[in-house]
């Protein structure tokens, strides 16, 4: 118990001991019972809600028995409504004040919450600092050597050592990719996606995100279509978008069968124009479409084998920051259709 906390009893106990004095050494007429407001008050603000619903008991008790001790007067009608009412004053006061301390504790709750918050928010960045400088800096570094040692600058390299060196880049280049993307969408949680826009057209940053995936579709065999009749103008951020097509498309080759084909198709509709992804791949059940473009969500589905539940998150941050939306549907056949529309230019 703290030296307050003392004081502050004690000061109540000695405002106790002087109303108790005063009525009991004058006539029932006299009421003093409203006094003993102060001494709830003052438990209120200063010590517990327990202490003050049994301050406001002892104080409703003492008010009432003055009308029968010392009992050397009669007691008439009056006097008992005037001692009532100051019981039933005191017991308002209490449960006020117990209210008032209820909302004191909400707030200061709501107040760790927050310093909580702030504190989990400075952690998250910490995270973000060392995942920066403790991972993507020896990444870079290790693809810049595996680089260098593929261009026999430190000698020559047998075919078998290009084979491995060669896995090793891929594989180095994919984790760089990945920590990458984990950057970008907590920089866009945290900030918001700051697009640098200017008209493009939609065709030709899907053309060069095939082009940038035509290696992987040729591993995985599978054939890339580009369908479009017409120019799709918008006023977007190409590099962002060329993320999306990349996401989208890769994900579409990832689960593709071999040999299967893959096709981005452009159609107009009203005031904007809407682009399909539209694979030959296993699909997904219904009830995951939903939860598709959640962070981090993965599924169970043969679908979701690969990569962190990044890619399509990511995607719906940079298509929602251009004012479109993007979805997912199942094909009548086999495989899975990702749409997003973007306003037309």
């Amino acid at each position: 118990m703290t030296t307050e906390s003392l004081k502050i009893k004690s000061l109540v106990l000695g405002l106790f001991i002087f109303l108790i004095v005063l009525e009991y050494f004058t006539p029932p007429a006299y009421v003093f019972g409203y006094l003993y407001i102060g001494a709830v008050l003052l438990t209120s603000a200063r010590l517990s809600r327990q202490l003050t619903n049994r301050v406001t008991l002892a104080a409703v008790i003492l008010t009432m028995f003055n009308l029968i001790i010392p009992g050397s007067e009669a007691i008439n009608t009056a006097t008992i409504a005037n001692r009532v009412i100051a019981a039933i004053a005191i017991m308002v006061t209490g449960w006020l004040s117990n209210q008032n301390q209820k909302y004191q504790e909400a707030i200061a709750n709501q107040s760790l919450q927050i310093l909580a918050q702030e504190q989990l928010a400075s952690l998250r960045e910490d995270f973000v600092s060392t995942l920066t400088h403790d991972l993507k800096t020896p990444l870079l570094g290790a693809v810049e050597t595996l680089k260098a040692l593929q261009e026999q600058k430190f000698g020559p390299v047998t075919h078998s050592q290009g084979r491995v060196l060669e896995i090793m880049s891929r594989s180095h280049s994919t984790t760089l990719q990945l920590v990458e993307t984990l950057l970008d969408v907590y920089r866009n949680d945290t900030e918001g996606l700051k697009l640098e826009r200017r008209p493009i057209d939609l065709v030709k940053v899907a053309q060069e995100a095939i082009l940038s995936l035509t290696e992987l579709a040729s591993t995985r065999q599978v054939y890339i279509q580009l369908n479009y009749g017409y120019y799709c103008w918008v006023n977007g951020d190409p590099l962002q978008l060329h993320r999306v097509f990349v996401n989208l498309i890769a994900n579409g080759i990832n689960h593709s069968l071999r040999g299967g084909k893959l096709e981005v198709v452009f159609t107009p509709k009203e005031n904007e124009h809407i682009v399909k992804v539209v694979d030959e791949g296993q699909g997904i059940p219904d009830s995951q479409m939903p939860m598709l473009f959640e962070r981090f969500y993965q599924g169970h589905s043969d679908r979701q084998a690969k990569g962190t539940g990044l890619g399509l998150y990511l995607s719906r941050q940079i298509i929602e920051a251009h004012g479109g939306r993007i979805w997912a549907q199942k094909r009548a056949s086999q495989g899975l259709i990702f749409c997003f529309c973007l306003p037309i230019n």
